[in-house]
């Protein structure tokens, strides 16, 4: 893919204001759109974008050394930089804000990949990447070709691959070429992890997918560092369901124009879902696409025991069952309101049952471990039922066949006398999603292994500490993700929430990931149940100066190993 640079500006130029800097009156090629300067190849775009610690301003010589033909900065380039593109004949352009710039450049230079796919999100505090991973495999299963970008895993058509990346939604460029290879590969759907960073318009990374159907599992408690307020956290996850109501949906795909119908889909139990349905309901400014008016939403009720929303004034759980479903006007869901029954988890299966008014149970069958993922499931089916045009029964049916994601309540069994699940759970409302029904099975104790992230929301810390040592017999606290903030003082504040427990009796702070496995598994007792947390998928623990590659399931095995354990 190459484009030259006015073509893109050309593309784009309704999105952003812009002003030529330097050499405005040469036309460079473009191969590619970089932010990193560590990745800059000749003829590269440099972005330029403000980061917490370090400016990509501060780059930009470093990538027009490398071979980028224009930078786009917002502020002030150092004298150095401007030098050397004056040398090199770099075009630099200066906007407003260069991380808003980057999606409509991105989505101009890969020609609008997303026009090119009918494209599915889901966005929720919990339940986003597993949900994403059951659509593309319902998907699949219906003789879809699809592709997908996740937290955990990722496809561009293929087989899935792992993420290597921490993030879960990635910067605007990435996003665009995989989608633009999902379209190249012969995808016709695309199904994207829409979390509330990607979705705010701080970092609009996703601000030029246009999105056709959509998912909310749940709002809860959770990155307040970055959005502020709950508030404004729920805000930019609607940011989603206002897509929906953004354009026509009339998709090229493999050339021929196709015309998908749009569909929100949300856990009304959640007390977010009326900001949703209104979202949705948003009518469109644009005389193009004004026919459109309200987007049709569906909703799913999950059984009480599965509704975990939080109530931070008490810090404990909420049952919002009633007070929810009063405040979302059923009427409002032009495609009806599923509501989850019969749930029953066995150690390799899950079933549950499909209810609506006027209609036949739908029974659903998943080897899934895991309550929780009955909410998932249903999501998915309803999604992938309205994109392909297929009954929700038929679709339904696929899920017998479902693989779980890697890493959520995942069990390791070596032969071991107790068990040992491995989790994402690193929010209060997913402690509570999954710490009672584990209490519930488990005849031993529970030892429960979990940091949190450095440089992100501290008010979730203490809560974190007390709902596991209302629900653990042990508590091991262990880092996760201390990035530039001390890993003992962060492990302190997880610590104040435990005050049910005794230090170095029941709650041992070790920052040492391997060391704190070591200790929880010495500590197990027949018919107990270790709970490693907060790592999961992802492949490395970053401290504030080194990234060190970690696979949480490997060294769990390694630890067992080491104890005698090797297989089943």
């Amino acid at each position: 893919m190459e484009k030259k640079l006015s073509e893109c500006l050309a593309l784009c130029k309704d999105s952003f204001s812009y002003t030529f800097e330097l050499n405005g009156d040469k036309d460079p090629l473009i191969k590619n759109i970089v932010f990193d300067s560590k990745k800059v190849l000749q003829d590269s775009l440099f972005f330029a974008l403000p980061g917490l610690h370090v400016h990509g301003n501060d780059f930009a010589k470093q990538a027009i050394d490398a071979g980028a033909s224009a930078v786009i900065f917002e502020g002030s380039l150092p004298e150095s930089a401007v030098k050397a593109a004056e040398q090199r004949g770099t075009v630099l352009i200066r906007v407003d804000n260069s991380r808003f710039a980057m999606s409509p450049f991105s989505a101009a230079f890969y020609e609008y990949p997303g026009n090119k796919l009918c494209v599915a999100g889901v966005t929720g505090t919990e339940g986003k990447s597993s949900t994403v991973f059951f659509i593309w495999q319902l998907l699949r299963l219906a003789g879809k070709k699809a592709g997908f970008i996740s937290t955990v895993q990722y496809s561009l058509g293929d087989d899935a691959v792992d993420n290597p990346e921490h993030q879960t939604t990635p910067e605007a460029p990435i996003v665009q070429e995989q989608l633009y290879r999902m379209a190249e590969n012969g995808c016709e759907f695309a199904v994207v992890e829409s979390s509330s960073h990607g979705l705010s318009a701080k970092t609009n990374r996703l601000g030029d997918v246009p999105f056709d159907t959509a998912a909310m599992m749940n709002v809860n408690h959770e990155h307040l560092e970055f959005h502020g307020t709950y508030e404004c956290y729920k805000n930019d996850k609607a940011n989603l369901f206002r897509k929906l109501a953004a354009h026509n949906h009339i998709k090229n795909i493999a050339g021929v124009p196709k015309t998908f119908k749009p569909l929100g889909v949300v856990n009304a139990a959640d007390l977010a879902a009326e900001d949703f349905v209104k979202a949705a309901a948003r009518l469109c400014d644009s005389a193009s696409v004004s026919s459109i008016g309200s987007v049709p939403v569906a909703g799913f009720v999950p059984p009480k025991e599965l509704q975990n929303s939080m109530d931070f004034s008490s810090g404990g759980a909420s049952d919002v069952h009633g007070a929810a479903l009063n405040a979302v006007n059923e009427s409002l869901y032009a495609a009806g309101l599923y509501r989850i029954e019969n749930v029953n988890e066995s150690e390799r299966e899950l079933s549950f049952d499909l209810c609506r008014k006027g209609s036949a149970d739908i029974h659903v069958t998943a080897p899934l471990a895991g309550a929780f993922n009955a909410c998932n499931v249903t999501a998915a089916i309803l999604l992938v039922a309205q994109m392909t045009e297929k009954d929700v029964q038929e679709i339904a049916a696929f899920a017998r066949h479902l693989n779980p994601v890697r890493g959520r309540m995942s069990p390791i069994r070596k032969g071991q006398p107790f068990e040992v699940l491995v989790d994402y759970a690193h929010t209060p409302s997913s402690f509570y999603t999954v710490f009672p029904p584990l209490r519930q099975k488990t005849k031993g104790r529970i030892i429960s292994l979990f940091g949190s992230g450095g440089e992100r929301d501290t008010q979730k810390r203490p809560v974190q500490g007390k709902i596991a040592s209302e629900y653990s017999d042990i508590v091991i606290l262990a880092d996760e993700d201390p990035r530039g903030e001390e890993p003992m003082e962060l492990l302190e504040m997880i610590a104040a929430g435990c005050t049910s427990l005794k230090r170095n009796e029941n709650l041992f702070l070790i920052p040492d990931r391997k060391a704190a496995i070591r200790k929880a598994f010495s500590l197990a007792r027949p018919g107990d149940a270790v709970l490693l947390l907060g790592k999961s998928h992802e492949n490395s623990i970053i401290y504030k100066d080194r990234v060190m590659p970690y696979d949480e399931i490997k060294e769990a095995e390694t630890a067992l190993a080491e104890m005698g354990y090797t297989g089943e």
